[in-house]
């Protein structure tokens, strides 16, 4: 037995795979993270290029100074109406070793247009040039900067709330277990497929034909991430948020992912922990549907259901 795409996204994916059969993009080698970075920087350009929004979204750029003293670019986009006083903390995707905020920028003013909540994309620097907690280090000291500049902001301190997707998704996470160590105030973490667990790399055959981000792609970038050290013991929980032993205290969380989707387990796992540590979650798990599906086939009515809902979380602020 077998879960089969949603026919939609199965129209919308065959016809991707025809086009691309007269010019195929050969496979990246399993842990060749360079490779694997400028192939899907390619591909997130378009396929995020290609999501409506208009210029009523105004974008600065800021630079925010992480722990390490380093400078770190961020952008915070505006809505042309806001008064909610709620403001997001984004980390964008790409696996821990790829994305941008400059690559994310259509689907971040998307966001901000949809809800009217102000948001403060953060370029995180990447793996495998910066490793561990760097990543969500970066992303912390992004919401830092947004607390401390919550007046002048017009945002509301007890709501902000951390959210990213794939990758960033896990760098979220990550920020958010150094917010409740911090004692720092976060009105939720809104994790979209979320990349949690650096042993999830073994195929799972119901999963692996379905995969739009493969088990090699998650081992590069879990590689690029940790090293040797991936899978190991001494793995910490803000690089890789499935190794938290105690979730009590974490701010309360929407999670969402596909049921095709290779981060299907470790995300209803994480709902679970959550749950089981007395942190209140919703958790979406949407059917037919692999990684990155509401982009993929943005006209296919399981996707239009998920953003909605997305929507939703982010404008509850």
């Amino acid at each position: 037995m077998t879960i089969d795409y949603d026919p939609e996204i199965a129209e919308v994916l065959a016809a991707a795979a025809a086009q691309s059969a007269a010019q195929p993009i050969p496979p990246t080698p399993r842990g060749d993270a360079a490779a694997l970075r400028a192939v899907t920087d390619v591909t997130m350009t378009s396929l995020y290029g290609a999501i409506p929004h208009d210029d009523s979204v105004l974008g600065r750029d800021v630079e925010l100074v992480a722990d390490d003293g380093a400078a770190v670019a961020a952008r915070w986009y505006t809505p042309a109406e806001s008064g909610s006083g709620a403001a997001v903390v984004y980390a964008h995707g790409g696996g821990m070793i790829c994305g941008s905020a400059e690559i994310y920028d259509p689907m971040v003013r998307y966001y901000v247009e949809s809800t009217g909540v102000p948001f403060l994309s953060v370029d995180y620097r990447l793996a495998p040039e910066h490793t561990g907690e760097r990543l969500a280090l970066d992303v912390f000291a992004g919401l830092v900067w947004l607390h401390e500049h919550a007046g002048e902001l017009g945002v509301d301190p007890h709501r902000i709330a951390l959210m990213g997707d794939s990758g960033g998704g896990g760098v979220a996470a990550g920020a958010a277990i150094l917010a409740r160590d911090h004692a720092v105030a976060v009105s939720r973490q809104i994790l979209i497929y979320p990349m949690l667990d650096d042993r999830n790399v073994e195929p799972d055959p119901q999963l692996a034909a379905t995969a739009t981000w493969t088990y090699d792609n998650n081992f590069t970038g879990w590689h690029a991430l940790l090293g040797d050290g991936r899978g190991g013991e001494a793995v910490s929980p803000v690089a890789a948020p499935a190794r938290l032993a105690d979730p009590a205290g974490l701010a309360p969380a929407y999670l969402e992912v596909g049921d095709l989707d290779i981060f299907r387990d470790e995300t209803i796992a994480y709902a679970s922990a959550l749950l089981g540590a007395g942190v209140s979650c919703e958790l979406h798990v949407v059917p037919g549907a692999p990684h990155a599906f509401e982009w993929l086939a943005p006209e296919a009515t399981v996707g239009k259901r998920a953003l909605r809902a997305r929507l939703d979380a982010i404008a509850a602020g």
